[in-house]
C-alpha cells in the first residue's frame, strides 16, 4: 500500500449529491468489503499494514503466514529479534529496514503499551515504521475509527473521479473526510481501495465496467474493453 506518486488530474470536484450516489454504487458493488491482508489480531493486523509499505498484499500475506505461526504476539516477535524476522520477510522489498522497525515495534509495544496496540493516533505514530497511513488503517479496522487512509489507490481515485480532489496526499485525506458522510468512511475506505485495485486500475482504467462511471468526472473515460486476443 505505498504512497501514490501519481499527478494529480485537473478533474472538476464532485457534488455532495454525487458523493454519495458513488458511494451508494461502491458500496452495492463491495458489499463485504474488507481488508485483503490476513491476520488475527490487531497485532498482526499492524505488522502487516507496516510491512505492506511499497509492496501488494499479496506478497505480505504469503510471507507473513510463516511468521505469524510462530510469532503471533509482540513477545514471541520480539525473541525472534530482527534476524530471526528478517527470515521470514525476505521476498517482501524494504525487508531489512522492515525487519528492523518491527524488531523495535514489538520492544515499545512491550515496554509502552503492556503489549497491547493503542487506539490513538499519537502512540500509533510514535512506534517505528507506523506513519500516519498505516495508523488510519489500524485505527480504522481494528478501532472502528472513521479514518481515510490514503495510499496510491484513494490519491487516484480522490483526483481521478472529482471524489476528492488534491495535490497531495493529505489534501486529498482531508477532503474525503469532509465530503464523504460520517456513516460512511469506515466502509468508503475499503469500496475505494477495491475499486481503485480492481477497476479504476492505474495505466488502464476499465471504465466499461464501472458501476460508478455515472458519477465520475473523468473525461478519458475507456467505454470499450479491449478486444480479447484470439489464436488462429
Amino acid at each position: 500500500m505505498a504512497t501514490s506518486r501519481t499527478k494529480p488530474t485537473t478533474t472538476p470536484k464532485m457534488s455532495l449529491k454525487a458523493v454519495r450516489a458513488f458511494l451508494n454504487a461502491l458500496d452495492k458493488a463491495h458489499p463485504d468489503a474488507r481488508s485483503e491482508l490476513i491476520y488475527h489480531n490487531h497485532f498482526e493486523l499492524l505488522v502487516s499494514v507496516v510491512l505492506s509499505a511499497q509492496a501488494t498484499d499479496v506478497s505480505v500475506n504469503k510471507a507473513t503466514r510463516a511468521l505469524y505461526e510462530k510469532a503471533p504476539d509482540p513477545a514471541s516477535m520480539a525473541a525472534l529479534g530482527e534476524d530471526g524476522i528478517a527470515h521470514y520477510i525476505r521476498t517482501i522489498g524494504l525487508w531489512r529496514s522492515k525487519a528492523h522497525n518491527v524488531a523495535l515495534l514489538c520492544q515499545q509495544l512491550l515496554e509502552k503499551h503492556n503489549g497491547h496496540v493503542p487506539n490513538n493516533r499519537e502512540a500509533l505514530e510514535a512506534l517505528p515504521g507506523v506513519g500516519r497511513k498505516t495508523a488510519n488503517v489500524v485505527l480504522n479496522i481494528a478501532f472502528d475509527q472513521p479514518t481515510m487512509a490514503v495510499d496510491t489507490h484513494i490519491f487516484r481515485l480522490g483526483n481521478r473521479t472529482g471524489l476528492a480532489p488534491g495535490k497531495t496526499v493529505r489534501a486529498v485525506e482531508d477532503a474525503l473526510i469532509a465530503r464523504i458522510p460520517k456513516e460512511m468512511l469506515r466502509p468508503a475506505h475499503h469500496w475505494l481501495i477495491l475499486h481503485g485495485r480492481y477497476v479504476c486500475k492505474a495505466r488502464t482504467p476499465e471504465c466499461w465496467r464501472c458501476p460508478v462511471t455515472e458519477w465520475c468526472l473523468y473525461k478519458e473515460k475507456n467505454k470499450i474493453p479491449p478486444k480479447s486476443k484470439t489464436t488462429p
